[in-house]
This record gives C-alpha cells, sequence and structure tokens, in this order.
C-alpha cells in the first residue's frame, strides 16, 4: 500500500471496495440477488458492454433465434454481476464458509501428471466464478497462478494481495520466465490463456466456428519441459447451492509441435467446456478485437 492509493481520485473505488466487504458478510443466497440486480442494471445501462457481448454471442451461437439470444445475452449479464460480489466472496469471506461450497472432479489427475516431474500446466479459462475457483482449487493442490495486472492501482492492490495468500506463486502475464522456472521445479501452473491479447504470439484459429487470435504461450510453456497440460473448468451449480471444479485428462497430443494444432485442440475443449454453462462465460470482453489481414472488425458501431 502506498500514498498513491489514497488520492481522491481513487476513493469511488474504496467506496466501492468498502461495500462489496460488507456484501460478502451476507449470506451468498442475496450475494447472488445483489449479483442478480446488479447484472439487470448494467445489462439496460452498459450499452458497450452489451454490444460487445451481443456481437460475441450472435459469431459464437448463430443457431438461437432472437428471443433465445436476448435471453442468453441477458443472463450473460446477470452471471457477469453475480461474478463480481463472488470475486468479493473469495477475497474476504472466510474459510468455513468458503471450503464446504466446492465438488472436486479430477484431481486425481493432475496429481498423477505431476508424478512425471515435468511440472504441469492447469489450463482455465474467463468464466465469471475465475477468482472464486481458484481459492476453491486452492484447499486441494498448491499451485503457482499468472495473472495481468489491472489499471488501477488501488484493484491490482486488492488482486493480488488475495491471490498472493492462497497460490505458492503469482506470476505477471509480462514475467513468463519465472512460469518456465516454475514447471522446471515441477510446480502446477493454472493459467488462463483464452482472451485477445493481439497479434503478437498469436495465431488465428476458429473460436466457435470465427477466427481468434488464440496466443501460443500454452505451446511454448508445455514444450519447455515437456510439461502435460489438462483442462480446468468450474461452474455455479444451478440450484446456487455450491460450485463444480473439474479437471480433465491431459491433452496427449499436445505439443504437437505446431502452434496452429495446439491452438485448435484448446479452443475446441475450451468450447466444449463453455457450451456447459456458457451464461458463466465473460462475454463482455472483445474475444474477436484482433483479425486476420483484411477481415472485417466486429464492434466499431452499436447496434
Amino acid at each position: 500500500m502506498t500514498i498513491e492509493h489514497l488520492s481522491p481520485k481513487y476513493w469511488l473505488t474504496w467506496i466501492g471496495l468498502g461495500l462489496l466487504w460488507l456484501t460478502a458478510q451476507l449470506p451468498l443466497a442475496v450475494q447472488f440477488q445483489f449479483g442478480k440486480a446488479l447484472g439487470l442494471l448494467l445489462y439496460y445501462l452498459a450499452r458497450e458492454r452489451r454490444h460487445i457481448t451481443d456481437v460475441n454471442l450472435r459469431l459464437c451461437f448463430p443457431q438461437l433465434n432472437e428471443d433465445q439470444h436476448k435471453e442468453l445475452c441477458k443472463k450473460t449479464f446477470i452471471e457477469n454481476g453475480t461474478g463480481i460480489f463472488e470475486t468479493a466472496f473469495s477475497w474476504w469471506a472466510s474459510d468455513q464458509r468458503v471450503k464446504p461450497l466446492v465438488e472436486m472432479r479430477g484431481l486425481e489427475l493432475v496429481e498423477q501428471a505431476q508424478q512425471q516431474g515435468k511440472g504441469v500446466l492447469l489450463l482455465g479459462a474467463h468464466f465469471t466464478t475465475l477468482d472464486l475457483a481458484g481459492r476453491l482449487l486452492s484447499y486441494f493442490l498448491d499451485f503457482d497462478v499468472t495473472y495481468r495486472k489491472h489499471n488501477n492501482p488501488v484493484m491490482n492492490h486488492f488482486i493480488l494481495s488475495s491471490r498472493k495468500k492462497r497460490f505458492k506463486n503469482v506470476i505477471e502475464r509480462k514475467e513468463m520466465r519465472r512460469a518456465f522456472r516454475s514447471l522446471k521445479q515441477n510446480h502446477v501452473v493454472w493459467y488462463a490463456g483464452d482472451q485477445d491479447y493481439g497479434r503478437k504470439h498469436a495465431v488465428f484459429v476458429p473460436f466457435f466456428g470465427t477466427p481468434a487470435a488464440t496466443i501460443t504461450a500454452t505451446s511454448r510453456l508445455s514444450s519447455f519441459n515437456h510439461s502435460p497440460v489438462l483442462l480446468s473448468r468450474y461452474y455455479r451449480k444451478a440450484d446456487n447451492s455450491g460450485y463444480v471444479f473439474e479437471i480433465t485428462a491431459p491433452f496427449d497430443s499436445i505439443p504437437s509441435g505446431d502452434d496452429i494444432v495446439d491452438a485448435r485442440i484448446i479452443n475446441q475443449a475450451l468450447e466444449t467446456a463453455i457450451s456447459k454453462h456458457p451464461a458463466q462465460y465473460m462475454w463482455v470482453h472483445r474475444r474477436f478485437k484482433t483479425r486476420p489481414d483484411g477481415d472485417k472488425h466486429f464492434y466499431s458501431k452499436h447496434r
């Protein structure tokens, strides 16, 4: 914490965090109601994010009719609103409240992979439950995480402080050499590479049928020490009674030696995971902002 964090320009951030701390003390069912209300409010007021979400869903689920599309778009905002309160819950709720909520599946697959002594790359994705899922997994497994530095230094302080309490090492996305060292030391590295970070170190492969800039870091990390790659997926149960954290079997064909082949395999696996609970994925981000040369841009106009 520095004096900069107390600057008046961050007072609204502090007020927002204070309110989130208060809600984290409430029963989870009440937090879900707050999340639903916030999500619906954002759906109607956050015009730009609604446009981005609308574009993403139309690209990825063209089979939906107009009513189904609007319903999924609205549910996505509700899930993202709920995810904000779940993140606060993951930061400040006690272990007694959090740990009983998780149903773990496939943990033995990570333990078996780690016995090879080459480190384990555990792929995640930007589901709305991302931060809470990390805390839930930390009860059963020691692992390192990667993260992208937040532009707001106050938010970054809380994000980083929370993760440092739970995880063995917290690695900033631009410090990937630390991830290589972690794998060399036979650590498990939990890594989400499903967002659009631009052309550098990316290839264009289909994501729900539309070419998407997909980073090749998974191939590079796995190739470095021949580390096995597994996929993790995590959802809130339909009845809101808890969460499922599921780990799938290793990708036998990764690394293949071909970044495009690897990226295609990973995106197909992510599509399967997302399709189980599509509204719980963060469609509010510009997943298709980087386009192949000559391809049209999708987010330039509001509907």
